[in-house]
């Protein structure tokens, strides 16, 4: 598997995975339905921000996006997102893409880390960045729509670099 910065013509490959993500109800709250070019701003990133894929050949197996949390003098914290093709999940993608943002970040001088929407009942993504040593400072209740659980909390998660 190699990492390596996302190109124009990776989002194509992106995309599906993307869209199946959004429209299983259980991680984002991006709006679903969004066509292939509507979809690219919300995770193509441009600088200061970085979008990355991990690859083996042309496949895509996932990606993450990355960048400052806030504008100015929350600029100094780095946030991300992560999505893995379900068909690749369980191959440890996530952590590898996990591990490749924070060492992206600290080689960019961010200080710490934080995500802001982690949904609580998305365990498998709570416990891999509670071992990649974010801890959750803090639930919103009943801020996302799971489509599965109903209303269920959204974490707030953060790390020092």
């Amino acid at each position: 598997m190699l990492i390596r910065p996302a190109a124009a013509e990776d989002w194509p490959r992106i995309h599906p995975f993307f869209a199946a993500i959004v429209e299983e109800g259980e991680t984002y709250a991006f709006p679903p339905g969004l066509s292939l070019e509507q979809a690219q701003p919300w995770w193509m990133e441009a600088p200061p921000a970085t979008t990355v894929v991990a690859v083996e050949g042309d496949e895509v197996l996932g990606s993450a996006k990355a960048g400052p949390n806030r504008p100015g003098r929350g600029a100094h914290v780095a946030t991300a997102s992560f999505m893995v093709a379900p068909e690749h999940r369980g191959r440890g993608v996530g952590r590898a893409l996990g591990e490749h943002v924070l060492s992206w970040a600290r080689a960019e001088g961010y200080r710490s880390m934080q995500f802001n929407a982690v949904v609580e009942t998305n365990t498998g993504a709570v416990r891999l960045w509670q071992e990649l040593g974010f801890q959750v400072v803090g639930t919103v209740p009943e801020a996302f729509d799971s489509r599965q659980h109903g209303l269920v909390g959204l974490h707030v998660m953060f790390r020092r670099l």
